[in-house]
Order: C-alpha cells, then structure tokens, then sequence
C-alpha cells in the first residue's frame, strides 16, 4: 500500500530527471561553447537569431522561454562581443529590436560542429531522439497553457 508521502519521493518526480538531464547535457555544451566563446543562452539566443536575424526582444523571449531580465544581460554580452546590435523600433519607441550583426552571421560557421558534437555524447537512436524530442515539447506545452 502507498502511503500518502510517497508523492515527495524524488524517485517519483518527472520533474526530478527532467531538470538533472537538462543540467547535465548543457555541462557537456559547456567545452563546445567555450571554444568559441558562448555560454548556453548566448548560444540558443544565436541559434534563433541565426534562422530569423532580426527580432523583437519580446519575440526572441517568446522562442526561448525567457523573461526580458534573463535575456537583457544576455544580449548586452552578444552586443559587446559584435554580434548583435539592439535598437529602438523606428515607429514604436517601446519595441527593442536585436539583429544579427555580420561577425554574428560569421559565428555561425564556428557553431555549426556544435549539435554534431553533442550528438556523439547523447546514447540515443535518432527514432528515439525524435521521440524524447516530442514529448518534451509536449509537456513543455503543456506547461505554457
């Protein structure tokens, strides 16, 4: 029989490997990164700047889950680094835009060893990945309703 306090097992949280798995595949990104001077939320936030180059700060939270005090210093960091550049929306004082900057554009190039390099240190088959990929995005959703 169960009793009621087995609900605070850590054995019996979904939470608990979920947060573990993410810390732990973005401490095997952090030699990756290093090389080429990114921490993980500079990264994706170069990752979707790289596919969209040019975005509100609003939007670019959207994409990444982040609020705009998470993402500010992360986009001052890029800013200073020169790859991207933040300026007021010409017809909406209120609307901060960030744009990829051509040493941005160019970082690319650099980055793109990086998912190869993380898919050699994940154990998974690629149906299985498009799996575990799938239900993240689901309880991710789900989580957002």
């Amino acid at each position: 029989m169960q009793n009621k306090y087995d609900a605070l097992k850590l054995e019996n949280q979904l939470c608990f490997p979920l947060y573990a798995c993410s810390k732990e595949i973005v401490r095997k990104y952090k030699p990756f990164l290093d090389s080429i001077d990114l921490t993980y939320t500079q990264y994706i936030t170069m990752m979707v700047l790289w596919e969209h180059k040019q975005m509100s700060v609003k939007e670019l939270g959207e994409f990444l889950y982040l609020d705009s005090g998470t993402l500010t210093p992360v986009l001052k960091k890029l800013e200073q680094k020169g790859y991207i550049t933040r300026s007021r929306d010409k017809q909406d004082e209120r609307i901060l835009t960030v744009s990829l900057t051509d040493a941005g554009e160019e970082l690319k190039k650099e980055a793109v060893e990086v998912p190869m390099q993380i898919g050699k240190c994940i154990n998974l088959a690629p149906e299985e990945a498009m799996t575990l990929y799938q239900l993240l995005y689901k309880v991710l959703n789900s989580c957002n309703e």
